[in-house]
């Protein structure tokens, strides 16, 4: 297997419950630098929570920007959510019946090349950028799919050249060959997000293999985020609910990647086992 086409890193990594694992067991330290001591490469979600009252659209700070360029080597990787002030249709809603207000920041171009704007400092360690979008319902899309490609169309046709763009749709019936073919065409690529109601990211991949081309990203989430934080306490320093079979799947679909020779992101989230750096030495035993 070509490691050097295979990243693993952990969805964030503030976790202080992994001191012993990934930090040192008294503070003060820096936990990137510290993380970035044992992985290449890590998701980064802070940025994604942009969007507030009155269309406020918040841009990440430019001290915490330049922290995190000063604390990892040139060749660490970001995975960056990109802020859902640009990808979200409507505002959230506090209670299901409350009325829809659209997001002016839909899918803006100015936004998000201001965004790009404002990551300067870590341009060169910046891999995956990731558009999560939300479950895409009839009454926020009403056209659907079609409607959905055709808008993200225009968008993708504005971005700027020489980066990686990543889509994660929560809308099990977008997942079909026009999905993945529009990808093809516009030189995206697909996350492959396991967990919150999704099909299996192994049986997706197995019938769109084909369609699955140059890169992907992984992001292994459980099923049960709730039970599992009230499981854990929050502490996640063990794993508390194997999920082996998953994990010999995830292994077969890594090894058939790495041989039709697709750059891989994995990313593992403490609710898919209890703790994201033990799952990911199981991964890496496996791999072996």
């Amino acid at each position: 297997m070509d490691k050097h086409n295979l990243h693993i890193g952990t969805c964030s990594w503030k976790y202080d419950s992994w001191q012993g694992m990934i930090y040192p067991a008294h503070k003060p330290y820096n936990y990137l630098r510290e993380y970035s001591r044992h992985y290449h490469t890590v998701e980064v979600d802070q940025w994604f929570w942009s969007l507030f009252r009155g269309d406020k659209a918040v841009l990440p700070k430019p001290s915490v920007v330049k922290e995190y360029a000063q604390s990892v080597p040139d060749n660490f990787i970001f995975a960056i959510k990109v802020p859902n002030s640009i990808t979200l249709t409507h505002h959230y809603r506090k209670q299901k019946n409350d009325p829809l207000i659209p997001n002016p920041h839909y899918l803006s171009v100015d936004l998000m090349q201001r965004f790009l704007e404002s990551l300067a400092p870590i341009s060169q360690n910046i891999g995956p950028l990731i558009f999560q979008f939300e479950y895409l319902n009839r009454q926020k899309v009403p056209g659907g799919l079609t409607q959905f490609l055709d808008r993200f169309a225009e968008f993708a046709e504005q971005l700027p050249a020489g980066r990686d763009y990543f889509v994660e749709t929560r809308n099990p019936n977008f997942l079909n060959e026009k999905y993945f073919g529009f990808l093809n065409s516009q030189g995206l690529y697909h996350v492959f997000l396991q967990g919150y109601y999704m099909p299996s990211v192994f049986d997706l991949y197995n019938t769109y293999r084909e369609q699955v081309r140059g890169r992907v990203v992984i992001r292994l989430h459980g099923p049960d985020r709730k039970g599992m934080e009230e499981q854990t306490g929050n502490d996640w320093s063990q794993v508390v609910s194997p999920r082996d079979h998953d994990i010999a799947s995830l292994v077969g679909m890594l090894s058939d990647l790495q041989s039709r020779r697709i750059e891989t992101f994995l990313f593992v989230n403490n609710h898919f086992e209890g703790s994201a750096p033990r799952t990911i030495v199981r991964i890496e035993q496996r791999l072996m």
